[in-house]
This record gives structure tokens, C-alpha cells and sequence, in this order.
């Protein structure tokens, strides 16, 4: 499963995946796993990221279109 939502806030903040992977205490490698569905993303890491960008774990995972 790819995480296109995820990707697609990181640019839209302009953020680079080593400030997002230096936020979440992970190698840069690791977060870009995530994005590409590689690897499943801990529920901690998921709910890091919904509080970073203000939008709920849903949305992160692609199973809402609404971000709050």
C-alpha cells in the first residue's frame, strides 16, 4: 500500500524526508519506505504525523478525504 496522502503533505509543507525522519527519530531510508508502502508504518509513527500535520489518521492512510 503506498501512503500517497503522506507524500503528498510533506510537499505541500515543503518538507524533505529527513526532516520528517529526523521528527519521528528514524532513518531518512525507513521514512522513505513508508511513503512508498515498503514497509507498514507503526500506529505510534501514524499518529506522530496526524498530529504534525493536523489531519487525522484516516486521512493519513487514505481511507478519508477529509483531513480533520
Amino acid at each position: 500500500m503506498v501512503f500517497k496522502n503522506i507524500r503528498n503533505l510533506r510537499e505541500d509543507h515543503d518538507k524533505k524526508q529527513q526532516e520528517l525522519a529526523d521528527y519521528l527519530h528514524i532513518k531518512q531510508t525507513t521514512y522513505s519506505k513508508y511513503e512508498l508502502g515498503k514497509i507498514n508504518i507503526p500506529i505510534e509513527i501514524l499518529i506522530k504525523l496526524a498530529d504534525y500535520y493536523n489531519v487525522s489518521v484516516d486521512y493519513l492512510l487514505g481511507r478519508s478525504d477529509k483531513k480533520g
